[in-house]
């Protein structure tokens, strides 16, 4: 959360001295930066070398997972419920002008961005079993860094991100005692092959506008859980 405050406080101040050309361009690198992070886990989930070849998995785990999920999130309207908490925050802020715009969309993208992924969930399940934040540590630099950027071209939105990331980390952290023993490395694997293909949503959004909604999506991450415990019945 303290690496998200830094770097987003250093993207608003930069974000008053970049043009708008400036703006769109490194909001179109950014999206391709997210979409090939994206792209990176998702083909670590589906293909594994065999006999010197490629072979794909998961193919099924996906597509039960995003599309019960989505039904789940439209059932739900995730997308609206965060948007509406930004245009909250937006108001009772009175962030108006300028300062306003974009302001719903940095906040529900970087809200998603920095929640969906495995070092979340790993690194808060080690800091509250072991008490070691190595791995938070480690992504809260990152995390930090992109915020730099989403901030300078997003604006003060991102800063609030914060809020989702910390009640999502933080609750994994304070239960994680009580989750640990129905995680093993399959399931982790599978929920961060999950949201990486929503990470790569999150990119095509940023460089083609709102396309998909990824918020609406987001169930999909928790349906390997569920796949898991019933694959685990027929074994």
């Amino acid at each position: 959360m303290a690496a998200i405050i830094i770097g987003s406080t250093v993207g608003i101040i930069i974000k008053g001295s970049l043009k708008q050309r400036f703006q769109d361009t490194i909001m179109n690198a950014l999206g391709l930066a997210v979409m090939f992070i994206g792209i990176s886990g998702a083909l670590q989930g589906i293909l594994t070398i065999k006999d010197n070849g490629l072979e794909t998995e998961n193919i099924m785990l996906m597509i039960v997972s995003l599309a019960l999920g989505a039904f789940l999130g439209e059932l739900i309207n995730i997308e609206q419920k965060l948007e509406k908490l930004g245009e909250l925050i937006k108001v009772k802020l009175q962030v108006k002008g300028e300062k306003g715009q974009n302001f719903v969309e940095g906040f529900v993208n970087s809200s998603l961005l920095f929640c969906i992924g495995a070092m979340a969930i790993i690194g808060s399940l080690q800091d509250g079993l072991s008490g070691n934040p190595s791995m938070l540590i480690a992504k809260g630099v990152i995390d930090g860094v992109v915020a730099i950027f989403f901030a300078s071209t997003l604006g003060i939105g991102v800063f609030f991100s914060i809020l989702p990331i910390g009640i999502y980390q933080g609750l994994i952290t304070l239960s994680a005692r009580f989750i640990e023993p129905y995680l093993d490395e399959t399931l982790i694997t599978n929920l961060s092959f999950i949201g990486s293909i929503l990470i790569f949503g999150i990119g095509i959004n940023m460089i083609f506008g709102k396309k998909i909604k990824c918020g609406n999506i987001l169930p999909a991450v928790l349906i390997p859980v569920f796949y898991e415990m019933i694959t685990n019945l027929f074994k």
